[in-house]
């Protein structure tokens, strides 16, 4: 089993699947295309197994038998496990009850590397055509996933005094992201939500981030991986929360 602290977890929400859509066969070949030397042309079996799939194509467009996207393909090569997954998610826990498209990815830190993690971030959320994505190591993901009240009449307190965020199906808009990443790709909607880029108050990211085709933004939080032990970097975290109070549907109505 690989170790959270050495594994990356993309997570991409993105408009929902319809009709003959094209994007789930296009997001595997643009994670090819970012992560050179990749071919995912295997799934693992119930047990456990790897299973080629000489008609990758014909199986992806079958889809997921529970609904719509694409089960789990991956590449074949147990020394660094890439995996690949998505789904609908469902209107019920989505921002203004609007069902999308969630596509998930696991990527080995060591193999990654800061920027073909950069690169298949890009890659894939603009092929998706992502309202917005992030790129986390997986212990620091769950420890971030503590963020989220899930009751009103309960109380909450997040870890490391970071700030509290709403359910999904509380934040006013697709385009506003659940939470920050390492790694954040933001949609030029996105961007415009969150009021990115200032010039005045954002030169800092702007430095460790670029222009996307599409006129969005990915966006390095830390020069190296999140590390929630780091003071520095549990510090840019906290400083980039304050920066965007939208993110996480903090600002006030």
């Amino acid at each position: 089993m690989a170790n959270p602290q050495s594994t990356v977890i993309l997570i991409f929400y993105a408009p929902a699947l319809a009709g003959d859509d094209s994007r789930p066969l296009a997001v595997v070949r643009a994670m090819e295309r970012a992560f050179p030397g990749l071919r995912l042309e295997w799934t693992i079996s119930s047990e456990g197994k790897l299973i080629q799939l000489p008609q990758r194509e014909a199986w992806l467009a079958k889809g997921r038998p529970t609904g719509r996207g694409f089960p789990l393909i991956c590449n074949g090569d147990e020394s660094y496990r890439v995996t690949l997954s998505g789904w609908e998610r469902p209107a019920g826990i989505s921002p203004r009850g609007q069902a999308q498209f969630e596509v998930h990815a696991k990527l080995p830190l060591h193999v990654a590397g800061s920027a073909a993690a950069v690169d298949v971030l890009e890659s894939m959320g603009e092929t998706t055509r992502a309202f917005w994505g992030r790129a986390t190591p997986e212990g620091v993901a769950a420890k971030m996933a503590q963020q989220v009240r899930h009751s009103v009449h309960e109380p909450h307190v997040p870890p490391l005094g970071l700030p509290t965020i709403k359910l999904t199906e509380e934040i006013r808009s697709p385009e506003i992201p659940h939470h920050l990443g390492w790694l954040n790709y933001w949609s030029a909607a996105a961007a415009d939500a969150i009021g990115f880029p200032d010039p005045a108050r954002d030169a800092e990211l702007l430095s460790r981030a670029r222009r996307t085709a599409t006129g969005g933004w990915v966006v390095r939080l830390t020069d190296a991986p999140l590390d929630l032990d780091n003071p520095a970097h549990l510090d840019a975290l906290k400083r980039a929360y304050e920066r965007f109070p939208e993110i996480g549907g903090r600002a006030a109505p």
